[in-house]
């Protein structure tokens, strides 16, 4: 990396803020991504000062994979505890606390693996109140820099507030031999960008909330790059996999400078939530970047959709809270209905965003045309890759995934294209 680098610039904090505050900073202090790390797993820690007890996090796989050389590797450094999880655990409260409560006479933890037990550690640091790092090990999602983390609480998958490991260390060679479906994985959540921006941009638009450039002005240089030459993933070219390593990094520090997951979290998250939440759990297992993958392009035609319509107009949205407890069940649904409420339109909120798009919508959809990815050019990349296209392509039945796009909205308090379709009274097709 250069002195001009982003990635560089953001650790030492001196990139400047596109939005115009200071200069911005994160809170990672160290990012090693290198085409092997074999050798030098100690001196990934060299500076951060962790040290004292250390317990190793892993699973399994992650174990045999990276997990064992780490703990031998860093044994001279500090006294290794190892704690490897069962077999695909799961990223829920419950097995965040196991953590915690096994783990808590470590002075900090070392996380071994990808989404799953990057979220799990740094949920459960963060309610410690100690340190972690991760030595990644597939390119499968952007949340390992990210300050928020995927947790599923009572049935309910939420986005609740984490940290950010001290130092991130990605061998390319390790990343570019893991299971294809989990390289496409991280190539589907790195697409939705477009979506979430222009989702998160209509929310501005039409109720002036907070908003900012700074995480897509980050991305703006290793985007289209990747997207172009998606196919050399699929080789094992490792220029390409930095390409992808640097793109989901680079969108996990955006979401920490913006203290939530706004920039890379919006409708495609809510439809593949609903998945998670209500789907069969016979069908075939999907990688949360597949479906991401899915989603993002069924939000990218929605949107392209609403963007050629004239003027729309609002109304008083329909669904209530036995709407929601009807789609989600009892509790569940008056979990939903907590967060979806504060969003909803009511007759005064509707009428605001009438009269703002009577006056304004030729300025809202050209400034939101002019950040969004078309479809066909999103659909190209996964096809380039061979990452799944369709509901059909994940093992989910049409008539669930129907229902999964005309009720994800539902699940949280982010007014998205779902939200202005619905309260236009515009079709939400898959």
């Amino acid at each position: 990396m250069t002195s001009q680098d982003p990635i560089d610039r953001l650790l030492a904090g001196t990139y400047p803020d596109p939005d115009g505050g200071p200069a911005l900073r994160v809170s990672t202090k160290k990012v090693v991504i290198a085409p092997t790390l074999t050798g030098a797993e100690d001196s990934c820690l060299d500076g951060l000062e962790l040290e004292g007890r250390l317990a190793v996090v892993s699973d399994p796989i992650t174990h045999a994979l990276m997990g064992a050389r780490i703990e031998r590797a860093l044994a001279g450094r500090a006294k290794v505890q190892s704690l490897v999880l069962p077999d695909h655990p799961h990223a829920d409260e419950e097995t965040s606390q196991r953590i915690a409560e096994a783990t808590k006479s470590a002075d900090g933890l070392v996380a071994v693996g990808a989404g799953t037990i990057n979220d799990l550690c740094k949920f459960a640091t963060a309610g410690a109140g100690k340190p972690y790092v991760v030595y990644g090990t597939a390119p499968s999602m952007n949340g390992y820099v990210s300050t928020t983390a995927a947790i599923t609480v009572h049935g309910h998958k939420k986005s609740l507030a984490a940290q950010a490991p001290l130092g991130v260390f990605l061998d390319l060679g390790v990343l570019a031999s893991a299971p294809p479906r989990m390289i496409r994985s991280g190539l589907g959540d790195s697409l939705c960008r477009t979506t979430s921006q222009a989702d998160w941009l209509l929310a501005h638009l039409l109720f002036d909330s907070p908003y900012r450039l700074a995480p897509f002005v980050l991305l703006s240089d290793d985007e289209e790059p990747l997207f172009s030459q998606s196919d050399a993933l699929m080789r094992g070219d490792l220029p390409a996999m930095e390409r992808l390593v640097r793109t989901l990094l680079l969108s996990g520090f955006g979401t920490a400078i913006c203290g939530s997951s706004h920039p890379a979290s919006q409708g495609e998250h809510l439809i593949s939530h609903f998945t998670d939440m209500l789907g069969d759990p016979a069908w075939p297992p999907a990688f949360h970047g597949e479906q991401i993958a899915v989603t993002t392009l069924t939000m990218a035609r929605l949107q392209e959709h609403i963007l050629r319509e004239r003027a729309p107009q609002v109304t008083t949205d329909a669904a209530d809270e036995a709407k929601v407890i009807t789609v989600f069940g009892e509790d569940l649904g008056r979990s939903c209905w907590k967060d979806f409420a504060q969003k909803r339109l009511d007759a005064r909120r509707a009428e605001a965003v009438n009269a703002r798009l009577a006056s304004g919508w030729d300025r809202i959809r050209g400034e939101i045309e002019r950040i969004i990815r078309p479809a066909t050019n999103l659909d190209r990349t996964l096809q380039r890759a061979g990452a799944p296209r369709t509901a059909d392509d994940l093992g989910w039945p049409g008539a669930f995934y129907a229902k999964a796009v005309e009720n994800a909205r539902l699940i949280r308090n982010r007014y998205t294209f779902l939200d202005f379709a619905a309260n236009s009274g515009m079709a939400v097709a898959p």
